[in-house]
């Protein structure tokens, strides 16, 4: 059993498995840094993170600093004395804190480093189409995702996958990727790669997915507009506007999946085309979008066919 302490810092689900894969192996987890506790929805709940969840499991000391510069975490850090600390989907932390080990502090990143540096590494590899990404062990430095690479592991990603499985394979590997990493730095067999050194290509960020970002942009292709869908299925969704203009009515929809069709036309990006039955089908940039699942807002998720049979689409819609 490896006696070396390590510190442990992640919040999301997407951390638990690199967790639990750690206690697996028998790894000296001296505590676990996580998020605050916070209330939420109307009955104003408390809600814990998937990573202090966890830790409470399996009997962890959790630390819940609210500022990583209080002086009482940093005491509390140096109480614990770790050898290495590893963090999976966590916020910035401040120089002193991930300087403090001896062998330093190592992150797990979902995408192969340098490319889609960010928030939003697994959503955006699949929007821009790739065919492959992957996931990348470094050690920390001020630029966020910048510091030098210890160790990667490429993934195909598949022509109809969406973000809500490569994030469980992603999440699975990662997780792996993190036990072999640990091994590696405390056996100090490892041998370090600069991230921009002889790179040629062109950076693609993978900036926190927001509101405006994440709405569908019709005068796109067929194909860009499906791989758009499936970066951001299952959550947050791709959204757009179902708008009656003569009307003034606006309905909010997210969009799930669709089937691409290539097509010459003169219709305006967004017009529809349906048999008010079976299909309901949005022009775009050479070609059309067939949509098959969505949700409209105060409605269930639901099939365009059982959309369709439940709402009367007269007059002259569009989609925006």
């Amino acid at each position: 059993m490896p006696a070396h302490g390590i510190i442990f810092y992640g919040t999301p689900e997407f951390a638990v498995a690199s967790l639990e894969r750690l206690l697996h192996h028998k790894f000296n987890i001296l505590a676990v840094v996580t998020s605050p506790d916070k209330p939420a929805g109307r009955g104003q709940k408390i809600n814990t993170s998937a990573v202090k969840d966890c830790a409470v499991r399996n009997n962890l000391k959790i630390l819940q600093p609210v500022s990583m510069k209080d002086p009482a975490f940093m005491e509390e850090l140096k109480h614990l004395d770790p050898e290495l600390q590893i963090v999976v989907a966590f916020r910035m932390m401040p120089e002193h804190v991930w300087k403090y080990p001896r062998l330093g502090t190592f992150n797990l990143h979902a995408s192969l480093l340098p490319q889609y540096r960010g928030a939003a590494p697994i959503n955006w590899a699949i929007i821009n189409g790739e065919k492959e990404t992957g996931v990348t062990t470094f050690f920390l430095r001020h630029e966020i995702d910048t510091g030098s690479i210890i160790m990667q592991e490429r993934v195909f990603i598949g022509d109809n996958e969406t973000v809500g499985s490569l994030y469980e394979r992603l999440k699975n590997i990662g997780a792996e990727l993190v036990v072999k990493t640990a091994n590696t730095v405390f056996k100090k067999e490892y041998t370090l790669k600069e991230q921009d050194k002889n790179f040629s290509g062109v950076l693609k960020p993978a900036p926190k997915l927001t509101r405006k970002n994440t709405k569908i942009d019709f005068s796109k292709s067929p194909e860009e507009i499906r791989n758009f869908i499936r970066g951001l299925t299952p959550e947050p969704g791709a959204h757009a506007e179902l708008n009656l203009p003569e009307n003034f009515l606006s309905l909010m929809v997210k969009v799930y999946d669709v089937e691409t069709e290539m097509r010459t036309h003169t219709e305006t990006f967004g017009a529809i085309e349906t048999d008010h039955k079976n299909f309901l089908k949005v022009f775009v940039k050479d070609g059309l979008i067939s949509l098959k699942d969505i949700h409209v807002s105060g409605r269930s998720k639901m099939s365009i066919r059982d959309f369709l049979n439940g709402f009367k689409m007269e007059g002259n819609w569009v989609m925006k």
